[in-house]
């Protein structure tokens, strides 16, 4: 079988698929953490992996930048593929003052200025949150590894360069921890189709204090956050 986007057989997806946005490193992490990985997709460049991790089958598939592109894959990968714990592995800057570089966010909501699940909602506000079940199962392993960890809001944007200024003092001033551009959406899915959905997200960049990783360490610098969702769900 095969969708618009995903060229792969009826169930080469495993139910638990990691979600990078970089199709690099979707291929990046099937090569060098999961066991036995095959690619079962790559339709414009967009990879996908199905492998194992501690003899639990596993997939990886990249989403590209962004809620339109990442709601696709999400969509068909939920809709003809079974799919049913989405994890969004990713990063975010931060809006938080304490959190350093390399800190993990673990998103229990996401805000957004898309209009995607107002659509969903008939124009209401609806409240954007991560699976429980997910979101206890890494925190409680990120707090038993003495992980540097936050657990709280994303605000998911449309535009990566935003013109308004005055936006980081009003995520500031209601708690928001960090932006990224995909939690929202994906979270808007899962509860449209009735599945699990987490975004885990390391910090790339302090948007207050300054500070930024380098574009191989946006590619690369994710795998121990990796290896610690991978564990978690596997216990």
């Amino acid at each position: 079988m095969s969708t618009p986007h995903i060229a792969a057989e009826r169930g080469a997806f495993a139910p638990t698929v990691l979600l990078p946005g970089d199709p690099l490193r979707a291929e990046h992490i099937a090569a060098t953490l999961l066991d036995d990985a095959v690619e079962v997709t790559r339709v414009r460049g967009m990879a996908g992996f199905t492998g194992r991790w501690r003899g639990q089958p596993v997939s990886v598939m990249g989403t590209g930048m962004g809620i339109p592109s990442a709601s696709i894959y999400a969509t068909e990968l939920v809709r003809e593929y079974g799919a049913t714990r989405l994890v969004r592995i990713g990063t975010c800057g931060a809006v938080a003052a304490d959190l350093q570089l390399g800190d993990i966010v673990l998103a229990q909501g996401a805000c957004t200025d898309s209009g995607v699940n107002r659509t969903r909602f008939r124009g209401m506000d609806f409240a954007a949150i991560a699976g429980f079940d997910l979101l206890s199962t890494v925190a409680t392993a990120a707090r038993m590894r003495g992980e540097r960890f936050a657990v709280g809001n994303l605000f998911s944007a449309d535009l990566f360069y935003h013109p308004d200024p005055a936006l980081l003092d009003t995520l500031d001033a209601m708690g928001v921890l960090g932006i990224d551009m995909e939690a929202a959406g994906l979270y808007g899915i899962a509860a449209q189709h009735r599945v699990q959905a987490l975004a885990v997200c390391a910090v790339s960049d302090q948007l207050r204090e300054g500070g930024h990783w380098s574009p191989a360490q946006r590619q690369y610098g994710v795998d121990a956050m990796v290896r610690l969702v991978l564990d978690a769900l596997a216990g």
